[in-house]
């Protein structure tokens, strides 16, 4: 470690990375303690658990997004712009692609930053397996960008069917969804509520029987990785919506008309949505000689630090950590990213302290499953609950929205977070209930 104040980079600004960062900041940046630094390929932060919304129109990406920039200055680190492609760590550097606008033209040159400590927060993108025609022909909500992107296109699709003067062609309207984890359940309530919200501000050209919404699970049944009764009740919300559920179908080809499956399925659909499994990005494979599994995630001890290097950690859906007491890694959900970066900043201080770096448990607190204003089922899990216990109604949509004010006030504070809660109640009173351009 150099004889400066220690340099903490962190990649990646997503719940984890940005609430570690935000916490670092604060208790040592402020104070001339470390110099922190996040990096992140994106001006912006939004909550990844709700693109799902963003993707549907029910939620303005521009309105619940955070500024990196503001909340560097407000909290006591440094933000720089740049998507990380490699790694040495004999020089300990991390180094960033250059950065192009739209038209192709750099706009800042290749760099490379310095670190004692090193968090890799990067997350995960879905994994296609591979499987023909799913990069051409589907679309992908692993970023605001690509979640706005599907909004307008949905747009595009209701306008175009409602202005055409004459009836709609097959399948014209069907949105078929890939995966039946979290994101697909609560994507497919989002566009049912949307097909009554878009009839009801004038494309009532268009009804919401004409619009058919399919989910296609490899999986015996919806939210595999969940307690049964869960995925129970949730088949039986998405029943009741109208939403046709086909469970056990592997897909294997996908082309610009339709998804095909192992058993001879074909489900005709003009949009098609994967969100069937994630990986950790690309570049993280073999990075710098570092132990990656199948996923490209890197493999962490307990202590969060990869196997093989000390100063480097890894946080949220691209590490592979074990979970204690179990034959699994930790699960990829916010709440572990959140859990995680707590832990990093304890390691970070008492390393710095001369001091053994904590270990990390997993409390699973259970899983929430939001069906838009329709339901929210979900389980609770651990000392909340003795156990295992059912939810379902308004006290589970009342702590799902408690898990998003959690993480902002991680980042804001309470007080701060209470104004932005009211500001948005009145917001929602004057603004259209989804967004219409």
């Amino acid at each position: 470690m150099s004889n400066s104040i220690p340099k903490i980079v962190v990649v990646g600004g997503g719940a984890g990375g940005l609430e570690l960062v935000t916490k670092l900041g604060k208790k040592l940046g402020k104070k001339g303690k470390a110099e922190i630094t996040l990096v992140d390929n994106t001006h912006t932060h939004i909550w990844k658990p709700l693109l799902h919304e963003v993707a549907a129109g029910t939620l303005d990406s521009h309105e619940d997004e955070i500024e990196y920039l503001s909340q560097a200055n407000a909290s006591g680190f440094r933000f720089r712009l740049g998507k990380m492609d490699g790694l040495d760590r004999n020089r300990k550097t991390i180094s960033l692609a250059p950065t192009l606008n739209p038209d192709g033209v750099e706009i800042i040159p290749r760099r490379e930053f310095e670190y004692d400590y090193l968090v890799i927060s990067v997350g995960s993108v879905s994994h296609d397996f591979g499987i023909k025609g799913v990069r051409d022909h589907c679309l992908f909500l692993d970023t605001t960008k690509q979640a706005e992107s599907f909004q307008n296109k949905l747009l595009e699709a209701y306008l175009r069917a409602h202005t055409q003067g004459k009836p709609l062609d097959e399948g014209q309207l069907n949105i078929a969804i890939v995966g039946a984890g979290a994101t697909g359940i609560e994507l497919s309530a989002q566009l049912h509520e949307v097909s009554h919200l878009l009839t009801a501000y004038g494309l009532d050209e268009v009804q919401p029987q004409d619009v058919k919404i399919s989910i296609i699970e490899a999986a015996n049944r919806v939210l595999p990785g969940l307690p049964e009764n869960l995925s129970e009740a949730t088949t039986s919300e998405l029943t009741k919506l109208g939403v046709d559920v086909l469970t056990g179908e592997r897909v294997v080809e996908v082309n610009d008309k339709a998804i095909f499956t192992e058993s001879g399925k074909t489900i005709p659909a003009s949009i098609k949505v994967w969100a069937a499994g994630i990986k950790a990005p690309e570049f993280l494979k073999d990075i710098a000689g570092l132990e990656t599994n199948w996923m490209n995630q890197l493999v962490v001890r307990q202590t969060l630090q990869t196997t093989l290097d000390d100063d480097i950690y890894a946080i949220g859906d691209c590490c592979a950590c074990k979970w204690q007491g179990h034959d699994e890694n930790v699960p990829p959900r916010a709440q572990a990213a959140h859990q995680m970066a707590s832990v990093v900043y304890k390691s970070i201080r008492n390393r710095m302290a001369g001091k053994v770096a904590p270990e990390f448990e997993y409390h699973d607190y259970g899983s929430l499953v939001s069906l838009g204003k329709y339901s929210t089922v979900g389980n609770l899990m651990g000392n909340l609950s003795k156990g295992s216990l059912m939810i379902e109604g308004f006290m589970a949509r009342l702590m799902y929205l408690s898990l998003y004010k959690m993480h902002q006030v991680a980042l804001f504070g309470p007080f701060r977070v209470a104004m932005l809660s009211l500001s948005h109640i009145f917001r929602r009173s004057v603004h259209p209930k989804i967004k219409l351009h």
